[in-house]
């Protein structure tokens, strides 16, 4: 059995959450212990939005260490924009910056996070940490330690190469932000489309690989850092919020965040090469996962970070079931526990209604629907059984 967790953004409350009663991962003394046979994988993203960041990358790491391939983690793009950190934070600021914030450092810092990472809160939040580990938690500090954490054999680098873009097991795809036409078979300084699922995500793996290897090794060639691939390839397009070219910032969804299957051409690819469930994190889909359907492909969304609860979702994922729980509040103001299990019979769970909200879980009075609506607001309803449209499909990419 697997259990995925993702998007911790820095917060352990999430984790512990997760492992709570959890049969196959627990939390014992502040470390991951797997039960027999059990598999964990981490979905990416595990800073900046908690004081806890640190402390969860040594967690996962240490976990990795312990149980090898049993613990699988994924780069997501809050882990990878760091690399930026090194040389932006050392004399080399993007032109972007404004030139009165170049020679300091915490200033410098402060709009990096707030203006290019979408991570406002991250600099108090290292303090934080600092402070609870004891150390000096000064605007200086805070600085050093990020740089102590992106050195060679540093914390947050250790993590990174110990971790990879995709994981392919079985008939099950995991990647950070998603599968979409522009990014299936594409690999970065890769000509063309790199044949079959397997060899695209061995290759994945190699470029993320590759590009570490690059950033330990301080490669820069006529001042351009030989890593600036993986950089670019983890951000969105300048002046949009994704990147469909990228399984990293990839988003499966429409403009207001609102879940969406894959293409077509790339579900039946998929299910061509025996890939029937994708899994990914990214997008935020209010409390509890999201999981769409279209035939025998099962698309699971499960980013619970910007919920009205941001409690942790629990996803476990078995050869023939997948089973999630979590806790969610309703529009009307009432929380419910809710959980589904999903195999592969047809279920109304991943099915929209005539009004076009996604079915995410049975409950007492009918059925709990989520839907994201602009300016990040969302709908969390209890609707009872009524007419269901198909599974909606991902619009052609518009590069925006």
């Amino acid at each position: 059995m697997i259990t995925y967790v993702t998007d911790l953004e820095g917060r352990w409350d999430k984790l512990a959450g997760a492992c709570a009663g959890n049969p196959h991962v627990s939390l014992v003394d502040g470390a991951l212990v797997l039960a027999p046979g059990a598999t964990f994988v981490f979905g990416g993203d595990a800073v900046d939005r908690g004081p806890a960041g640190r402390k969860l990358l040594t967690t996962l790491l240490t976990a990795k260490l312990r149980y090898g391939e049993r613990v699988v983690l994924l780069a997501g793009n809050r882990d990878l924009n760091k690399l930026r950190l090194r040389r932006e934070l050392t004399g080399h600021p993007r032109p972007t910056a404004p030139e009165a914030l170049h020679h300091d450092r915490p200033a410098l810092l402060r709009w990096i996070f707030s203006n290019t990472m979408g991570a406002r809160e991250a600099f108090g939040h290292r303090a934080t940490e600092l402070a609870s580990e004891g150390r000096s938690a000064g605007d200086e500090d805070v600085v050093d330690s990020f740089l102590e954490d992106l050195a060679p054999e540093g914390l947050h680098t250790t993590w990174l190469r110990a971790a990879q873009l995709a994981w392919l097991h079985g008939d099950t795809l995991f990647v950070h932000g998603g599968v979409t036409a522009d990014n299936l078979g594409v690999v970065p300084g890769v000509a063309g489309r790199v044949p079959g699922v397997a060899r695209w995500v061995d290759a994945l793996n190699t470029f993320h690989a590759n590009q570490l290897a690059a950033f330990v090794d301080d490669d820069v060639r006529d001042g351009v850092p030989a890593w600036s691939p993986l950089v670019a390839y983890q951000a969105p397009l300048p002046g949009t919020a994704a990147n469909q070219a990228s399984v990293v910032y990839g988003r499966l969804a429409d403009a207001h965040n609102d879940p969406r299957l894959p293409e077509p051409s790339v579900v039946a690819q998929l299910l061509a090469e025996g890939v029937r469930r994708v899994v990914v994190g990214h997008t935020p889909v209010g409390d509890v996962p999201a999981v769409l359907r279209s035939g025998a492909f099962t698309l699971v969304m499960a980013d619970n970070s910007y919920g009205r609860l941001e409690a942790a979702s629990r996803v476990s994922i078995g050869t023939e079931v997948i089973r999630f729980e979590g806790r969610c509040r309703l529009d009307d103001g009432r929380e419910l526990n809710v959980s589904a299990e999903l195999g592969d019979a047809p279920s109304v769970v991943g099915t929209v209604t005539s009004e076009g909200r996604l079915v995410e879980a049975p409950v007492d009075d009918g059925y709990l629907t989520f839907r994201a609506l602009p300016e990040r607001r969302v709908e969390q309803q209890v609707v009872r059984p009524g007419p269901l449209s198909a599974p909606r499909s991902l619009p052609e990419p518009t590069g925006v």
